[in-house]
């Protein structure tokens, strides 16, 4: 089982995101991103909202970085990890457009990009960008398998398309919180990146629909980790979700300042490590 890392700074959700990262910017996050690629974890994130609607900012807070940018600054500041969007909204984007602009951060990275992505879950949010609401699932799905196609390619419906990313081998995992996702993800992606299920559900689903050799199932610990203070608890975590099913698990990690965060990654790689 590989660790990746939900990035700290770029997204805030209420009573997961540690008090320091509100006053966190690019220098925290370019340290942080550099401990990470030195310590050997597999990826970063970085999730998508435009906006998110006032009533639910307690609960899904506001900080939502924009994943294109700051995927492309975490570049700039690492030589080896992976730069995951976690997730993008499909209806939010033409493919063809998805495939020239994460290609051309594919091309920056030396070909690191892994492209989360997901059929969306906030009506206002479509409402907000003119996307189209009804019928968004079969829509998502119609758009993967064209960014699919386009991606890496050099020409694309006699349009030449440069720079495109380093290969035509996307990685995709898609998202979601249902079987029918897991059967989206088997069908057209390399992984299944579910969220607010829990592991025995996760099980279930996979049991129900296995996933085939080499794809992955990345998890997340959902609660933020606490390897220094609390390392049988947080081996537990990851434990679980690998007993689940994940060969991939993206931790959150509480810290009280940049310093102790990069000290928890230490820890957190040491008990993650021979899992």
């Amino acid at each position: 089982m590989r660790l990746g890392l939900s990035t700290p700074v770029v997204i805030q959700q209420p009573g997961i995101a540690s008090p320091w990262e509100r006053d966190a910017g690019p220098a925290e996050l370019a340290a942080i991103a550099a401990a990470a690629d030195d310590l050997g974890f597999e990826y970063l994130t970085c999730s998508e909202h435009v906006g998110i609607p006032a009533q639910a900012a307690d609960t899904r807070g506001s900080v939502y970085w924009d994943p294109l940018a700051t995927l492309s600054f975490l570049a700039a500041h690492t030589r080896r990890i992976r730069l995951a969007t976690s997730v993008l909204v499909l209806g939010y984007h033409h493919p063809v457009a998805l495939a020239k602009s994460y290609g051309t951060l594919d091309r920056l990275s030396g070909g690191r990009t892994i492209l989360g992505v997901g059929v969306g879950s906030l009506r206002e949010e479509f409402d907000l960008l003119g996307a189209e609401w009804a019928g968004r699932g079969a829509e998502a799905d119609a758009a993967l398998r064209r960014l699919r196609a386009a991606w890496g390619q050099a020409v694309v419906d006699g349009l030449a398309i440069e720079p495109h990313a380093t290969s035509t081998d996307l990685t995709v995992w898609v998202g979601g919180r249902t079987l029918r996702s897991l059967r989206r993800a088997v069908a057209l992606g390399n992984g299944w990146m579910p969220f607010g299920l829990s592991p025995d559900t996760i099980a279930g689903y996979l049991a129900r629909h296995p996933a085939p050799p080499g794809f992955d199932v990345v998890l997340s610990t959902g609660r933020a980790c606490d390897p220094l203070g609390d390392p049988a608890g947080t081996r537990s975590q990851l434990e679980r979700l690998r007993d689940a099913g994940a060969t991939l698990v993206t931790c959150v990690v509480r810290a009280d300042n940049p310093d102790h965060y990069r000290e928890q990654l230490s820890a957190l790689h040491e008990i993650g490590h021979p899992l």
